[in-house]
């Protein structure tokens, strides 16, 4: 892997926001709940589809890392057999045979993440920040970007300035250098510009796996 130049890394500019930290979360609170209730036949139906197509959970529950280092259970749709890790923690692609008939079409479209819409109601995620990783990874990563955890600075998001430039596509370096970005120059135009530029992600499905 091209590492980048680590001193160019550094969040020299990050600096609290209170007034929008706290528009923010009223917005994430407010969008969220007002999507699981309008959504949920919707979530119901995929449900069933799941339940009908393998044996397992619905739902998928990950501990990832989130704002501070601080550990929580990120809610998913199950896109993959229950023994999907019984060799251990390792990244999926778009040909992974640990992914189910169902769980491939939710992974393409970006509809295994809806449930995260809860962790966010929790207050453990917002809609916009970098994608929270699991600790196996982040240690991994750490061994060569020893500033990885930078990222854990603000909150995880379902989506961000990553996802919309090259999402799962990305090197561990590169994403990085995308959040540290975001983290240093956060703002509601540039919130609104990722939730735009996202849409045409899901709708033609880049970069899944």
């Amino acid at each position: 892997m091209k590492l980048i130049n680590e001193q160019k890394l550094i969040v020299a500019s990050y600096s609290p926001k209170p007034l929008y930290y706290f528009f923010k979360q009223i917005v994430d609170i407010a969008v969220s709940f007002v999507s699981l209730l309008f959504l949920f036949p919707f979530l119901l139906i995929i449900a069933i589809l799941i339940k009908l197509d393998s044996q397992g959970s619905v739902f998928y529950k990950q501990e990832r890392i989130g704002l501070n280092g601080k550990p929580f259970l990120m809610i998913k749709f199950r896109t993959m057999y229950g023994d999907a890790e019984k060799n251990g923690p390792q990244w999926a692609d778009s040909h992974d045979s640990r992914i189910t008939r169902v769980g491939h079409y939710l992974r393409k479209y970006r509809l295994d993440e809806l449930p995260q819409f809860i962790n966010i109601v929790r207050g453990e995620m917002s809609m916009i920040g970098p994608r929270p990783e699991r600790l196996y990874f982040i240690k991994e990563f750490e061994k060569q970007l020893p500033s990885f955890r930078s990222r854990l600075q603000v909150k995880p998001g379902i989506t961000g300035w990553a996802q919309i430039h090259g999402g799962y596509e990305l090197t561990p370096a590169q994403k990085l250098k995308l959040d540290l970005h975001y983290i240093n120059h956060f703002s509601i135009l540039i919130d609104l510009k990722i939730i735009l530029k996202s849409i045409p992600v899901i709708l033609f499905a880049k970069g899944w796996r």
